[in-house]
């Protein structure tokens, strides 16, 4: 429709529905092509015939320095537009940033949250957020001397952060389905919600690779086995970008955070990574260079250092592995406030500096614009920066913007933004997703699922019906309804036959009992008991925040937060009376199930032992009420496997699974030395058996190397899916290396007294390991195959010499 738009001559009728002026005489959208630059001839760069690199080598020939430099801008969006109502101002803010900068990019224009102070009466919906893009990419493209489109960015780490928008289960819930092909249908989903709005670019996937829980951003890891996160970030990036990024409903993918960020030295945020060439290689670049060789087109450098040196200044890191070692085409982001932290880091005496030691190192885009502008064209200048090496990251950014077709069709239909059936279909999509996700930690005497008849259920603790708590950190305000919380999923499976309680008894963090009488009461009087406990990312407006974003952690913080990007832990036990209520319900003796709604791996040795059942709902999302339903009252047989793995104590850091062989987890005098839920582990309402494995070496394929088939049988009485995993070892190597790793796993339907066979090709990379310089290579020799429901209960074994 759009581009027929342009065909038209933009006709005065469509631009009146799209909310945009008529064309006027001698406006760039008079013709059938776009003539950008108002000089009547139809430049290279506008002619629709010619391939990418064409377009870009003629738009680049044109532009000035300052021009250059201001496509590597990405300013706070949300500060260029006001809401009056249902009208949308552009702010003087943005007429200065287009006249005075020539900005290429804005982040976060559809943000909203605490710290952008964007709520649902100041910030924009599905529908105003059509209207304003194409505003604001109107008014870029008439008032820049050679009319270039901006490019959009959004966060997008579980739906878009914006008003109105899907709400998913956080990344560690994502990988928690084992089922990559679900989590690449939702990004689908969440890339036709940004780019029906206007947005080009989804920050996402975060490949971290999570060594220590204390992190505050440990919610947003898909967990601790590399092989793993590849899947997952293989499966986001292709559901986001598609075949064709012109489709109108695919956008960009930004990896984040390259790279060794999940790794804090004190699970401090952005704190040191101590790791070597070896581990860097084999453990945390892996996740990266898959996602890009899957196409990934944008990838952000994060705020700590690795040996030394900052990853916004890395050029071992940016430019030789990632460039020159990976071929990766597209360009890097600064994370925001990055740039400026290497004068934190003490590497750079001024932003100056900064700016000349990030760009020669690699990073090609200024997210918040406060060091490139000036600073990198007096740089240029100068001769101490190269104009050749300008124009190419200049080129880099242009090549996104023209294979996402903004030259040819800049805006999106006001008409057609996100329909009520689409966002029907992606709530669907979300409680999928989320009962997916769902780990069922311990089932003792088959305390579930909880019969429909109960006569009277209490639903106790501060996550049971908070709204924001069940979401995590990155969302956007949401309307009253929109979220189904654990009471309401509950009510939702139950009839008027069942009483249901329901009694906060305590906060997150807070030390007062003053709830206590209310929930022992409901306790009391009901069959049964379900108590939500568990952690917050949930942002509200008596935080105060850092430069970044983050979370500022103060003596004197008013929520409830132990968790979201800043809030870092030193315990990991639950916090506040909550472990107290707990304990005092127990005893009353009525049957009782723990839900665990949290964006981390907590230490619950008390509920592990006291508690009959317990349930990992991560934080669910918008859904996930409902998804917790569907598990308590057996409506869904819950399958999730966790995919970090549970310490008993902050002692035991890091607990991971894939240690080294030198590494032995061997007790402490005071302590057991193995986690207390291992990676991989997950229950089920029926029973799997592993009958026998078989591994052949196969012959003259390219994209194999091994064939393994595994015998797997449901022997209880429910049908239910098994995560069939599949780890290696290899027995004498060069270099040490783990005791297992995984290589395969698969989320596998099994109906009541049947028995698959279950077969994995493994391909060369599998079994190589990193020989130094870059290089990798199979190690002649014996590897045994193992496999299992979890990483602590492989139970077939089959060696194979290579």
């Amino acid at each position: 429709m759009l581009n027929r738009m342009y065909k038209a001559c933009l006709c005065i009728a469509i631009f009146s529905a799209a909310g945009l002026a008529a064309p006027a005489q001698g406006s760039p959208f008079k013709k059938n092509w776009i003539d950008f630059n108002k000089n009547g001839v139809k430049d290279p760069y506008e002619n629709t015939t010619l391939s990418t690199p064409e377009r870009v080598k003629d738009l680049v020939s044109k532009m000035t320095v300052e021009e250059k430099v201001g496509q590597l801008l990405a300013p706070l969006g949300w500060p260029m537009y006001e809401r009056k109502g249902n009208e949308i101002l552009l702010t003087s803010k943005l007429k200065e940033e287009v006249r005075n900068r020539h900005i290429g990019m804005l982040w976060a224009f559809m943000r909203a949250d605490p710290w952008t102070e964007r709520t649902l009466v100041s910030g924009l919906n599905p529908q105003l957020a059509a209207k304003a893009t194409n505003q604001l990419q109107r008014y870029v493209i008439e008032n820049s001397r050679l009319g270039i489109p901006i490019l959009l960015a959004e966060e997008a780490p579980h739906g878009h952060m914006a008003i109105g928008a899907t709400v998913f289960p956080t990344s560690v819930g994502l990988s928690s389905t084992w089922n990559p092909a679900l989590v690449g249908e939702m990004a689908q989903a969440v890339a036709l919600e940004v780019r029906k709005q206007g947005g080009h670019v989804a920050y996402g996937p975060v490949l971290d690779l999570l060594r220590d829980p204390r992190w505050s951003r440990t919610e947003e890891s898909f967990g601790e086995d590399p092989y793993l996160i590849s899947e997952f970030g293989v499966g986001y990036v292709r559901g986001l970008q598609g075949s064709n990024l012109k489709s109108g409903r695919n956008v960009i993918s930004t990896l984040k955070h390259f790279a060794a960020y999940g790794m804090p030295e004190g699970g401090h945020n952005g704190g040191s990574s101590h790791i070597g060439e070896y581990e860097m290689n084999e453990y945390v670049y892996p996740p990266f260079k898959a996602a890009v060789e899957a196409g990934a087109r944008t990838v952000m450098a994060s705020y700590n250092e690795v040996d030394g040196i900052p990853c916004h200044s890395n050029r071992q890191m940016l430019t030789d592995v990632l460039r020159d070692g990976w071929k990766f085409d597209g360009f890097v982001f600064s994370d925001l406030g990055g740039l400026e932290l290497l004068k934190g880091h003490g590497v750079a005496a001024d932003y100056k500096e900064a700016t000349f030691k990030a760009f020669t190192a690699g990073v090609d885009a200024d997210l918040g614009s406060n060091c490139y502008h000036k600073n990198l064209e007096q740089l240029v200048a100068e001769g101490k920066i190269d104009v050749a090496i300008l124009d190419r990251s200049v080129a880099r950014v242009l090549a996104a913007k023209f294979d996402l077709g903004l030259f040819d069709n800049p805006f999106v239909d006001e008409k057609e933004v996100l329909s009520s059936s689409v966002i029907q279909e992606h709530r669907a999509l979300a409680r999928r997703v989320a009962r997916e996700s769902i780990v069922l930690l311990k089932n003792e005497k088959s305390t579930l699922p909880l019969s429909r008849e109960v006569k009277s259920i209490a639903v106790i603790g501060p996550n049971a019906d908070n709204v924001y708590n069940m979401l995590g950190d990155y969302t956007a305000p949401q309307r009253d309804g929109s979220v189904i919380t654990v009471l309401q999923g509950i009510k939702n499976h139950l009839g008027p036959q069942t009483t249901v309680r329901y009694a906060k008894g305590c906060s997150i963090r807070s030390e007062s009992e003053d709830g206590f009488a209310e929930a022992l009461s409901a306790a009391r009087q009901s069959d049964v008991v379900v108590m939500v406990m568990g952690g917050s990312s949930a942002r509200d407006f008596s935080s105060k925040y850092e430069v970044t974003g983050a979370v500022k952690v103060t003596e004197d913080m008013k929520n409830d937060m132990e968790c979201g990007e800043g809030v870092d832990r030193a315990t990991l036990n639950l916090m506040g009376k909550q472990e107290k209520l707990m304990q005092q319900i127990a005893a009353l003796g009525k049957p009782v199930v723990l839900v665990l709604v949290k964006g981390r791996p907590l230490s619950i040795n008390w509920a592990n032992d006291n508690i009959p059942a317990i349930v990992d709902a991560w934080y669910p999302g918008m859904e996930g009420g409902n998804a917790i339903g569907d598990v308590l009252f057996g409506d869904y047989n819950p399958a999730g496997r966790l995919t970090m793995s549970v310490p008993r104590s902050v002692g035991q850091l890091p607990v991971f699974y894939n240690t080294k062989r030198a590494a032995n987890r061997s007790d402490y005098t005071d302590e057991k030395g193995t986690p207390l839920y291992p990676f991989g582990y997950g229950l089920s309402y029926t029973q799997f058996e592993y009958r026998g494995i078989s591994a052949e070496k196969l012959q003259g394929r390219k994209d194999s190397l091994v064939k393994v088939t595994v015998r797997v049988a449901n022997t209880g009485k429910r049908d239910g899916d098994e995560v069939v995993q599949l780890y290696l070892k290899q027995l004498v190597a060069s270099h040490t290396t783990p005791n297992k790793r995984l290589v395969a796993f698969r989320r596998t339907p099994v109906k009541a007294g049947e028995e698959v066979s279950i077969t994995f090709t493994l391909p060369a990379k599998s079994f190589e390991l990193y020989q130094g310089g870059g290089k990798w290579a199979i190690e002649p020799g014996k590897f045994m195959l193992m496999v299992g429901g979890s990483s602590a209960n492989t139970i077939l074994e089959q060696s194979i010499e290579l």
